[in-house]
């Protein structure tokens, strides 16, 4: 390998590490950024599945639903009362040198257990929403979101958008880890 080449991927490594450490900042910055809490009323299902306002017949699920991006997501009830936390995904060219591909961005949704806590935080649900432009370039590798070389892991799609848990989003191994990854299992999250 010769010196030139050497020192293009050792530039290549440094921008890698700074684009990590910057995304993480503004990940955290963002993670403060919008909160919102269910009423646990209107998010109970029946045995039908539709949202329901009155007693349902089936309490053992919730539903949540979000209209602007076509999808609902089935929860235990002990999930009654969670809070949604919207915060952003960034993604990053994989060849800062020579690419024409502008960062992208998009949504993550998390799904936020009613325990949570500053002081007892429990693992999030989170759901990246990508468009159908933006899931092909990251299946085609023109970009990458964080230092981790695996892509999200697709929930579901609808016409327009494109649902995924982020790569390692429970590598942290928070209370309730285990609880997401069985209610992931049992695909909670149906478009329309």
């Amino acid at each position: 390998m010769n010196k030139k080449s050497f020192t293009k991927i050792i530039l290549i490594v440094v921008v890698v590490i700074i684009l990590s450490i910057a995304s993480y900042f503004v990940f955290i910055k963002n993670s403060e950024t919008t909160v919102q809490t269910q009423s646990p009323a209107i998010n109970l299902v029946s045995t039908s599945t539709s949202l329901s306002t009155s007693t349902p017949t089936n309490l053992s699920v919730i539903e949540y639903k979000n209209n602007q991006y076509g999808f609902t997501f089935v929860l235990p009830v002990n999930w009654e009362g969670y809070s949604i936390i919207t915060t952003e995904w960034i993604g990053y060219p994989l060849d800062v040198l020579q690419s024409d591909i502008t960062a992208k961005r998009g949504p993550i949704i998390s799904i936020r257990h009613p325990q949570w806590t500053s002081q007892n935080i429990r693992q999030d649900i989170p759901i990246m929403v990508f468009t159908v432009s933006q899931w092909n370039l990251l299946q085609q590798e023109k970009f990458h979101i964080g230092a981790a070389p695996i892509n999200p892991s697709e929930l579901g799609r609808n016409s327009r958008y494109i649902f995924a848990i982020p790569a390692r989003y429970n590598y942290a191994f928070l209370i309730g880890y285990e609880e997401v990854e069985k209610i992931l299992q049992n695909e909670p999250l149906q478009t329309f």
